[in-house]
């Protein structure tokens, strides 16, 4: 990760188009998104797709106008003022994941709090396909979240690109988002140079169940992180032995129409569980401890 930060760093943009083709395995012409690919992407979403990312992004905007913070203002005698002022960063960087499979949940939730706040450039990037093209979905998620900007960048050339700048992509004050552990060590080594939201490991989700809870919906939500990374940790707490046993075959079911089955079959076998317990306190007495990255009741 080292070398290729610095390699970044010294080269700009032709260590950029190198380490995509070595890793991404597609030679690309130019690194920068164009505004025809990204209306071309919109243009042909499927109508309940588009639907759905609408209503996300309007539940998330709800959400987020909560945190916004108004300026503090106190004027003592003679003269003295003290006060607050919140200011957004001029460039924000949102890293999505996208080369094996695409999360436009991701752009919504990282770009409309920078939008929020105000933010007036926010780039965007994320891994291309083996056709040098950047995930639809992304795409047309990126254009509903107000993304100004999108590079075909993934792993930690792209997290290098928005620390130090080179010619194609600006430099970032904050970088943001998900990744793997490249991306994630990555972002580590540049704080300090700029801002990251956090250190994030692998996915993991405990889900909390009463008897009234139906087994499918149960499946689905442990499959939506298992499905992320052969580590994440997806847990459910339950009631008794007949739903667990419930919930045990829906997994089987559902794991078979997944496209990243294998991925999702390795993190329930090896990180995965169904814990009986004696009732609902003891459930979240249980969660408290383990504390989940994703927690549902």
């Amino acid at each position: 990760t080292a070398e290729i930060l610095r390699r970044v760093r010294m080269e700009g943009d032709a260590a950029l188009y190198d380490y995509t083709e070595r890793f991404d395995h597609v030679r690309l012409d130019s690194l920068r998104v164009s505004e025809e690919e990204i209306e071309a992407a919109f243009a042909a979403a499927d109508a309940a797709l588009l639907a759905t990312m609408r209503q996300a992004a309007e539940n998330i905007r709800r959400f987020h106008a909560l945190q916004l913070r108004q300026e503090q203002r106190l004027e003592l005698e003679d003269g003295i003022i003290l006060g607050q002022r919140f200011t957004p960063l001029e460039r924000v960087g949102l890293y999505v994941p996208g080369g094996t499979a695409a999360y436009p949940s991701s752009v919504l939730m990282s770009a409309i709090p920078a939008a929020l706040a105000g933010c007036p450039e926010i780039l965007m990037v994320s891994p291309p396909r083996p056709d040098g093209s950047i995930h639809p979905d992304i795409l047309t998620a990126a254009k509903i979240a107000g993304v100004t900007a999108i590079f075909k960048l993934g792993g930690a050339q792209a997290v290098a690109a928005l620390a130090y700048g080179t010619e194609s992509v600006p430099k970032a004050d904050k970088i943001v988002g998900p990744g793997n552990i490249f991306v994630a060590t990555a972002k580590r080594q540049v704080f300090g140079l700029v801002d990251i939201d956090m250190i994030a490991g692998p996915s993991e989700i405990l889900v909390i169940a009463d008897e009234a809870a139906r087994p499918d919906y149960l499946a689905a939500d442990l499959l939506s992180q298992a499905e992320h990374d052969v580590r994440a940790s997806a847990t459910l707490l339950c009631l008794s032995r007949k739903k667990a046993e419930a919930v045990k075959e829906e997994l089987i079911e559902q794991l078979q129409q997944l496209p990243r089955e294998e991925i999702a079959a390795k993190s329930l076998t090896d990180q995965g569980a169904i814990i009986i317990v004696h009732n609902l306190e003891q459930a979240v007495d249980f969660a408290n401890r383990i504390a989940p990255e994703h927690l549902e009741l």
